[in-house]
Parts: structure tokens; C-alpha cells; sequence
């Protein structure tokens, strides 16, 4: 049984062309699912539209996202932002701009419980404690009275992982969480995760464009072009077999670190080509149905 189901979600521009085309994922209790592909193929855009931050020049069309079988779209604004307040989660591409520079950590982390939640201030803060120690952050106490700019890029990374889980979601969404990070540090917060994931029991939608990302944290992908899913799998199938032309050529274009005489292997014209010829069809399709 899916925790998360998106069906046929339709996203668009006001006024503009479409981001989302019909969009159908879904992702089960306690499964991480990975959205690929290029930048601007619509995988933040999908995160978005579950956790109900779409930027207001956007709006949905069509669809459905059901949470625990509600659908978050048929539910009233006040009704829906309480919903997944309570249930999801987001940990952000770039912590140092997702934290307020402000503010100390203690309150960053927090408030949500106090505030939407109902929790005691001392509890909200004895739980803050305890998940800087999962996180595996050396003087909690030292790190709860911090600013943002008084840490490094790692340590407010596994604060915003600390936050997203206070609560105990049911539901995160990962959007990037480790582009603005060094190699080193991106390999360190990826197990810890992983880590977090498996041992809360949380699902997990992780957007990344690095299918190697993909390879050690997800059990299920979708791969995105145009905003639209040209294939979706398992993961241990994907890379064994990649069904569409298009993500067959985005594996191969992954840069092979085993070897560094190897060189690059660009998606070729003709392949994207292709894939466009699908989007436009499908658009197409789509005009005629609307005329009809």
C-alpha cells in the first residue's frame, strides 16, 4: 500500500506552458524513491506540489496527490497546510539559506513542534538534543545556542536532517540536500540519511540529478524529462536494463570515476530529439482533447 500516490498530476505557469504533464508516482511506507533528471525537468517541482509551497506565478490543473489516501487538492487551503504540517517534512538544497541567519538553532528546530504540533517548550528542546546526538553532532548544547553562520556547511546540513525529522513525519522530501556541500561531506550525509530513514521508518522522495545518489539510497526511481515520467522502475532493474532510450543515455553520460582515461558520453542530439517528439505528442494529444 502506497503512503504517498500521485496520480495524473498536471502542473503550469498561469497564463503559461505546462511543468508537471500528468505525473503518476507512487511511494510506500518507509520507501525512498528517487526523481531524476536534467535541470528543469520538473522533479522540485513534484516535492513541491506534495508539501503545497508551489510559487504562487504556478497552479495546479489537474490530478491528484493523496496522502494516506486523502487528496491534498480536495481538501481546503487551512485543512491541507495542517495536513502536511503534521505529516511531511522538506529538507532543503542549501542549508545556509534555508536557516535564518537571525536566529539561534534551538528555536530553527523547535518552533514547528511548539507551534503546529502542541509540544512543551522543554520538550521540543529535550527532543532537539537527542536528534543533534543521532545526527552525530559533537556538543548539542553548544550547537543548540549557535547561529547558523557560526557552523560549517555540514553541520547545518545535519541540522535541517535533525528538524526534518523532530516530528516524526511520515513523509520527508529530500530536494538536493547535498548540492551545496564538498564531495566528502555529501558522502557523510548521504549514509546518515539513509541511516535516519531506515531506523524512523520514513518515506522518503529524494530529488537529485546524480543517479549514483540514486544507486545507494533509493529502491524505486522516476526519471523526468519535460516534466513528464519517461520511466519508472525499480532500481536494481534501472540499472540493469533501462527501458527508455533517454535514460539509457543518461546512465551511460554518468562520468565513470573508476576510470579517469574514460571520457564523456554527452545524451546524444537524436535522443533528445526523440524524447521531445514524446513531450510534443503528448501536449498535442492533450490540445485535441481539450478542443474536443
Amino acid at each position: 500500500m502506497s503512503y504517498l500516490s500521485i496520480r495524473n498530476l498536471s502542473v503550469r505557469l498561469k497564463g503559461g506552458p505546462p511543468l508537471l504533464r500528468r505525473v503518476s508516482l507512487d511511494v510506500g511506507p518507509g520507501e525512498v524513491r528517487g526523481l531524476v533528471g536534467e535541470s528543469g525537468a520538473g522533479k522540485s517541482m513534484i516535492g513541491k506540489a506534495v508539501l503545497g509551497i508551489l510559487p504562487p506565478s504556478v497552479e495546479v490543473t489537474g490530478g491528484e496527490i493523496l496522502l494516506g489516501g486523502t487528496d491534498l487538492l480536495g481538501l481546503p487551503p487551512k485543512d491541507r497546510r495542517r495536513r502536511i504540517g503534521a505529516t511531511c517534512a522538506l529538507i532543503p538544497q542549501d542549508p545556509l539559506t534555508a536557516l535564518n541567519p537571525s536566529h539561534r538553532i534551538e528555536p530553527q528546530i523547535t518552533d514547528r513542534l511548539v507551534n503546529i504540533l502542541g509540544w512543551t517548550r522543554a520538550a521540543a528542546r529535550a527532543r532537539a538534543r537527542d536528534l543533534l546526538e543521532e545526527v552525530h553532532l559533537p556538543d548539542p548544547e553548544r550547537v543548540l545556542r549557535a547561529y547558523p553562520h557560526e557552523l560549517s556547511g555540514g553541520m547545518r546540513q545535519r541540522i535541517l536532517i535533525a528538524s526534518a525529522f523532530a516530528a516524526e513525519p511520515k513523509l520527508i522530501v529530500a530536494d538536493e540536500p547535498t548540492t551545496a556541500l564538498d564531495v566528502t561531506v555529501q558522502k557523510q550525509i548521504l549514509k546518515l540519511i539513509r541511516e535516519m530513514q531506515a531506523r524512523h521508518g520514513t518515506a522518503l522522495v529524494f530529488v537529485t540529478h546524480d543517479l549514483g545518489v540514486v544507486s545507494k539510497v533509493c529502491q524505486h526511481l522516476s526519471v523526468l524529462y519535460a516534466g513528464m515520467v519517461v520511466e519508472d522502475a525499480r532500481v536494481a532493474d534501472f540499472f540493469a536494463a533501462p527501458r527508455h532510450a533517454y535514460s539509457a543515455a543518461l546512465l551511460a553520460a554518468t562520468p565513470k570515476y573508476t576510470d579517469p582515461d574514460a571520457g564523456l558520453n554527452p545524451v546524444p542530439d537524436a535522443v533528445i530529439d526523440a524524447v521531445r517528439a514524446e513531450v510534443a505528442a503528448f501536449d498535442a494529444a492533450k490540445a485535441r482533447r481539450g478542443a474536443a
